[in-house]
């Protein structure tokens, strides 16, 4: 990405005081010899940042401006789910810090870090192997404190499965972590004194479509009080690499929510829920992410009782994800990054070898360009 300017160099434009000839101004008593005042610096005005680009994104040119009067940085993962064999290996260990502690350092350096959790945290929730109704030790939130979360996404579908999320809101709060829930009041963070505003959506119902018209009024609410304006959905089909509908699951076609969510004043969409990393998309000059993967799941140890097809649940892609950071230069994102995860066969999240990194990197740039091309963007 080009690289942002951070100052100007001031131009001075200096010129004499006095009239043609060396003569004074009438009825004045200075003669050509008066010493003219010292000229004034007057600053340039600061040009706008450079256009988001695909390229740009992927294949940054130069650094961006660390002045940290102006610089902030969010962190997104892809779905954090403690729950099933997660639960089940963190209680045999009596660790429920266990799946984050190999990437923490990196994903809580950042000014925040916003988290989807696909799994109420219940107390009393039993260990379980099997099944697709989930819940999560209370102590994950333990895991959740370790990495740096401020704000955690709960508009999802397991979640609002059952009468849970109420106790998991009141659980993340009393710890500080501020909660997004489905069509809610925007939750505002403040950073070192520019405002972020979280709105969360679910479109995995096997409902009807998401409300466009409250979804709308959220945006345009976080937009009149805060700066900057995240929106996370929980959309589309699962283990595809492009962003598309599941008939009977999640009706609303996630390219189409991420466009209305940006033309109502959104600074930037953050996707979940397929469960593979799928491609990014620049729209009017504003980041789309539809997929960031499994940051924290048991899609590794896969068994025949989750379906004929389990097979499909496990594999190197339901095993990846990549952790985002979000660049911005006071309001504007500037610059994102990638660094990909791996989840290991003890159910701990590592980080994906050099190898395995660019393949998914490669990956997700080669979706990215075949978004842009099917939608008619450019791909550079």
């Amino acid at each position: 990405m080009r690289r942002l300017l951070s100052l100007l160099i001031l131009a001075v434009i200096a010129a004499p005081a006095c009239l043609p000839g060396g003569q004074s101004s009438a009825g004045s008593a200075a003669t050509s010899s008066t010493s003219s005042p010292p000229p004034t610096a007057t600053p340039s005005p600061t040009p706008s940042p450079a256009a988001l680009t695909l390229s740009g994104l992927f294949h940054p040119t130069a650094p961006v401006s660390q002045d940290p009067a102006h610089v902030r940085t969010m962190i997104a993962t892809g779905d954090v789910i403690p729950a099933r064999l997660v639960n089940v290996a963190a209680s045999q260990r009596r660790d429920f810090l266990f799946p984050f502690r190999p990437t923490a350092d990196y994903v809580r350096n950042a000014d925040l870090t916003f988290v989807n959790l696909e799994s109420p945290l219940l107390p009393g929730c039993q260990p379980q192997s099997t099944g697709m109704v989930f819940c999560g030790d209370v102590r994950f939130v333990d895991g959740l404190k370790l990495i740096g979360t401020r704000v955690v996404n709960l508009a999802n579908n397991h979640v609002y499965a059952g009468p849970d999320t109420e106790r998991t809101k009141a659980l993340l709060e009393q710890n500080g972590i501020k909660v997004a829930t489905n069509i809610g009041a925007p939750v505002v963070v403040d950073v070192r004194g520019l405002k972020f505003a979280f709105v969360g959506c679910n479109a995995v119902t096997g409902g009807p479509p998401v409300d466009r018209k409250a979804l709308q009024a959220d945006i345009q609410l976080a937009k009149q009080i805060a700066d900057v304006v995240i929106v996370q959905f929980h959309w589309g089909h699962e283990y595809v690499r492009q962003p598309e509908t599941a008939p009977g699951v999640a009706p609303d076609d996630p390219i189409e929510l991420g466009h209305l969510a940006i033309d109502a004043g959104a600074d930037m969409v953050v996707g979940n829920h397929p469960h593979w990393v799928q491609g990014l998309e620049v729209y009017k000059d504003h980041l789309i992410t539809y997929a960031h993967g499994n940051y924290v799941f048991d899609q590794v140890n896969c068994f025949p009782s989750i379906g004929s097809d389990y097979r499909t649940y496990c594999s190197d892609d339901t095993r990846t994800s990549v952790v985002g950071t979000y660049t911005f230069y006071d309001k504007r994102l500037v610059a994102a990054s990638w660094k990909p995860t791996f989840i290991d066969t003890s159910l701990q999240t590592q980080w994906a070898d050099p190898a395995r990194s660019q393949q998914v990197l490669k990956t997700m740039e080669d979706a990215s360009v075949d978004l842009a091309r099917k939608q008619g963007e450019p791909t550079n």
